[in-house]
């Protein structure tokens, strides 16, 4: 395939991840200068021609959120005025995704303007990994690929062979992620009874499905700040479970996260690289990450041909 029109940008938020993207597609990441002024504006430059280009933005919209969305939205204004053909922006991590409707009066649905913003400032179709609900997809005009990062989760727990393997999902909400993990692993599904009663407090109530001397592994699309995965750690293991692993696609992890999990009872918590990790989580013994760099440059590589995206979504 020919690679001529096609070029990768990245911001700030995880330029890691894109140049490794680059890297499998087998081309060199495109140049754009952001940085920032002193008093914190934000000051974009493409630096190199795009006319009638096949443009992709690789740029997680993670911590600190609103200087990375910030930056995708100006550097995507700056390739519309620079007369790029097409804009597709590649969100391995889509900020925002967690308020995603009116649970209580007078709350705004952020998932659903952060959309907007993006179409406004250019972006002509969406590549994005493990939306928190998949229903997001419907917030956008554009078109919208959805990947999984299931696939890059699977080729390193099957090989493992776990014993006794139970998958579980830590709220009624992932019962579906949960379930597609537990088919492909051949292992039994439970769920655990979630009740949060504020903002990152969540409060465990019950145990769904045979966990007693079972090896179980808790799946889920990101981590916080952890508390949820550390009271269904508990839970399990007070059920009798021989121990528990934990994945997840998105290591947000802030707060005391990394601390809980270090202070925890869990075996091994695995992640994408989806978003960057710090120094202390890429030196923790519990923590691993797995690259999804593969999965997006195939994405890539198969929306600039023009081929189909769809067996990626498995």
């Amino acid at each position: 395939m020919h690679y001529d029109r096609l070029k990768v940008f990245t911001g700030n938020a995880n330029p890691a991840l894109a140049t490794e993207v680059c890297e499998n597609i087998g081309i060199d990441i495109s140049s754009a200068m952001v940085k920032a002024f002193s008093d914190g504006e934000i000051y974009v430059q493409i630096q190199e021609n795009v006319r009638g280009a096949d443009v992709f933005i690789v740029q997680p919209t993670c911590t600190p959120v609103e200087r990375h969305l910030m930056e995708l939205l100006l550097m995507m204004d700056a390739l519309k005025r620079a007369s790029a053909q097409r804009i597709t922006a590649v969100l391995p991590y889509y900020g925002y995704a967690r308020q995603d409707r009116k649970d209580r009066p007078r709350m705004p649905i952020s998932a659903k303007l952060v959309a907007r913003l993006l179409e406004t400032a250019g972006a002509n179709r969406i590549l994005a990994l493990d939306l928190h609900a998949a229903q997001i997809q419907g917030f956008f005009d554009t078109p919208v690929d959805h990947l999984f990062a299931l696939p890059v989760m699977i080729d390193y727990f099957k090989p493992l062979e776990v014993p006794d393997l139970t998958v579980v999902s830590p709220d009624a909400g992932g019962v579906e992620r949960a379930r597609a993990f537990a088919k492909r692993l051949n292992a039994p599904l439970a769920i655990i009874d979630k009740r949060r009663e504020e903002i990152n407090v969540a409060e465990v109530m019950n145990v769904i499905g045979r966990v007693k001397d079972r090896n179980c592994l808790i799946v889920d699309d990101l981590i916080d700040t952890a508390g949820t995965l550390v009271k269904a750690a508990e839970a399990l293991l007070e059920k009798g479970a021989a121990s528990v692993s934990a994945c997840a696609t998105h290591a947000v992890l802030s707060g005391p996260a990394l601390d809980r999990i270090e202070q925890s009872s869990l075996k091994e918590v695995v992640f994408t690289n989806s978003i960057p990790m710090s120094e202390p989580a890429r030196a923790s013994k519990r923590v691993r990450a797995l690259s999804v760099a593969p999965l997006l440059a195939s994405a890539i590589q198969a929306i600039h041909g023009e081929t189909s995206v769809s067996g990626l979504f498995i």
